[in-house]
């Protein structure tokens, strides 16, 4: 009954003397979520509060806590280890780029562990689950074969229901909702509390929220960046905004296409679609993911494009985060020689071997 007591605690419309959940109360609640202990009804009811109130620094660190304890989490205390973490139910035109990145960035020496998913409601859009599959190396459901993969090839990548498998129980509730909810950032923060964060976030003040919670979970190092469909790919159309955790400080970051010679007219984009069928999404369309597959192919292939731009800018987000490189400057450098050495290709010919 916990989630009945808080949702009085958050208010309703017509009342003013709601307030915001403390870290202990968000810890307690999602525990009892994730335990089963709470109906699907209150899970939504609960969900749709928080978002219309607006969700909280110490709501997120709570609920992140509670997810971490119930999760098996790989790669604990690898050093080095900087973790990607882009939006779990995927995009409708952007590809996920953020695959290509990582593995460029483990061709230049990264330990890289992609946290991803697939057919996440209500988007159900193209993830890096889906080009990972195309290129024949799924992402990994079980941790332990996650983290031989980092060791062995520098690059992994895992299922957040793999580490935490009530995720998958919250599914229903999730597309019965129809709205992005704090479960959308829990997902992306179910990471080793040793690993540097690669974090995207949506346009707006979440920015600071997303490196305050970093922070606030103990993170010493990563990168909160408002990337492309709020992923963690830089726009190459505009100067993208992020801010960077290092240390006990937060510095603003600010990614410009055209210092670098990576500047476009447009970003990569994956081709229109006709409306989805009921229940389905960008993600369900072999057409589209087919086309994410090919787009990534081509760019570790040494096809000069937008897509090469994006995934040069990524991987050098990457690089910084992990503290392989001071500068972005220097970071697109090394992901050049990744990619133009066959470094990255490497990389995924060992995952594929």
């Amino acid at each position: 009954m916990i989630l009945r007591d808080l949702l009085r605690v958050l208010g309703s419309a017509d009342r003013r003397d709601g307030r915001n959940l403390t870290q202990e109360e968000a810890h307690r609640a999602f525990l009892t979520i994730l335990d089963g202990e709470e109906s699907e009804i209150r899970i939504g009811a609960f969900l749709i509060a928080l978002r219309w109130k607006g969700v909280t620094v110490d709501e997120v660190i709570g609920f992140a806590r509670a997810a971490r304890e119930r999760a098996s989490i790989p790669c604990q205390g690898v050093a080095g280890l900087v973790c990607v973490c882009p939006p779990h139910d995927g995009y409708d035109l952007t590809p996920p780029l953020e695959v290509a990145a990582g593995l460029v960035a483990a061709g230049a020496g990264a330990k890289v562990l992609l946290v991803i998913d697939r057919g996440v409601p209500p988007k159900r859009g193209v993830t890096g689950a889906h080009v990972l599959e195309q290129l024949g190396a799924p992402m990994s459901w079980d941790p332990a074969e996650a983290e031989r993969n980092v060791a062995t090839t520098g690059f992994g990548a895992i299922a957040a229901p793999g580490m935490l498998p009530a995720l998958l129980g919250l599914r229903r509730v999730r597309g019965d909702v129809g709205v992005r909810t704090p479960l959308s950032t829990v997902e992306k923060l179910i990471v080793p509390a040793s690993a540097a964060l690669l974090l995207g976030s949506n346009s707006g003040p979440v920015l600071g929220l997303a490196a305050g919670t970093m922070a606030g979970l103990g993170h010493t190092s990563g990168i909160a960046i408002q990337g492309v469909g709020g992923g963690v790919i830089p726009s190459l159309t505009r100067r993208t905004r992020g801010v960077e955790v290092a240390g006990v400080h937060q510095v603003p970051l600010s990614v410009e296409p055209a210092d670098f010679g990576l500047d476009c007219p447009e970003n990569p984009e994956l081709p229109m679609y006709g409306p989805p069928e009921e229940g389905q999404g960008p993600g369900d369309n072999p057409a589209l993911v087919r086309a994410a597959g090919l787009m990534t192919e081509g760019v570790l292939k040494g096809e000069s494009n937008p897509a090469r731009h994006a995934t040069l800018l990524g991987a050098a987000i990457i690089l910084k985060a992990a503290r392989r490189v001071p500068t972005l400057a220097e970071g697109v450098d090394l992901a050049m020689k990744s990619l133009e050495s066959g470094a990255a290709r490497a990389v995924l010919a060992k995952l594929k071997s």
